[in-house]
């Protein structure tokens, strides 16, 4: 998969899609990683990061190693997800998702986006961080 930005045949950022929607996106990506090609799961968050984010964690190759990674491991192919609601505070958001892995497990992390940005993603919601409680 290349390391370009936005990754072709995946969804991508829209203007009207709210906080909650984002995030669901994602998920229900990283629930099917490997459909319809391998890390297209990861290829979607990938898309949905923000800049500042795509800068902290690299590349998408880099991008894919660390969500390989155990930290995070756990939202690929999870088999459940639970959210709670979304706590906005003007252009900031957060959502804390527990996700339920294929051997029974929870793992919860929180999301929190943003959508205030100069550029052509400005008014899109994308992910700054993923945090694992």
């Amino acid at each position: 998969m290349s390391d370009r930005y936005p990754i072709a045949g995946l969804p991508t950022p829209d203007p009207t899609y709210d906080a909650d929607r984002v995030v669901a996106i994602q998920l229900e990506a990283l629930a099917t990683n490997d459909d319809p090609f391998t890390n297209a799961g990861i290829g979607v968050a990938y898309n949905f990061a923000s800049p500042a984010n795509r800068r902290a964690t690299g590349p998408f190759d880099r991008f894919r190693q660390m969500v390989h990674n155990p930290r995070y491991a756990p939202m690929i192919d999870h088999v459940e997800a639970t959210t709670g609601p979304v706590e906005r505070d003007g252009d900031d958001a957060a959502q804390r998702v527990t996700l339920t892995g294929p051997d029974g497990r929870t793992v919860t992390y929180v999301f929190e986006l943003s959508r205030r940005r100069r550029g052509e993603l400005d008014e899109h919601w994308l992910t700054d961080s993923v945090v694992r409680e």
